[in-house]
């Protein structure tokens, strides 16, 4: 029996460290393309789509009406489709109305990050 060593993969993008880890498939590991430092501080992480497309929440419920805080108040997406950023698909709901919905059953979606996996 030949000892090998395996090594990681250096960061596609840094050059400078290992590459993090994706998954465990029996004894095979596979490996993202970045290091966790470049993935974490790339360009755009923890930005979401409708932020980057222009569109800002506002300190005022589109269902309700309602006036607060912005962070009583999420971003959703009228049809579903959370890559649809269209300034007329996107409403700003209190947290009242998202249980509302919720309950309701409607097909608007919250705007939130999507896992990159």
């Amino acid at each position: 029996m030949v000892n090998t060593i395996m090594s990681r993969p250096l960061c596609n993008y840094c050059k400078q460290r290992p590459a993090a880890i994706n998954y465990k498939k029996g004894n095979k590991t596979y490996y993202r393309k970045q290091c966790e430092t470049c993935m974490h501080n790339g360009k755009g992480h923890g930005v979401p789509n409708w932020y980057k497309a222009g569109y800002r929440q506002k300190d005022s419920c589109d269902k309700c009406g309602f006036k607060g805080e912005q962070v009583q108040f999420n971003v959703y997406h009228i049809n579903g489709n959370l890559n649809d950023c269209h300034f007329s698909n996107l409403k700003t709901v209190c947290a009242n109305c998202q249980r509302t919905m919720q309950r309701v059953g409607s097909r608007w979606k919250q705007g939130d990050l999507v896992p990159d996996f």
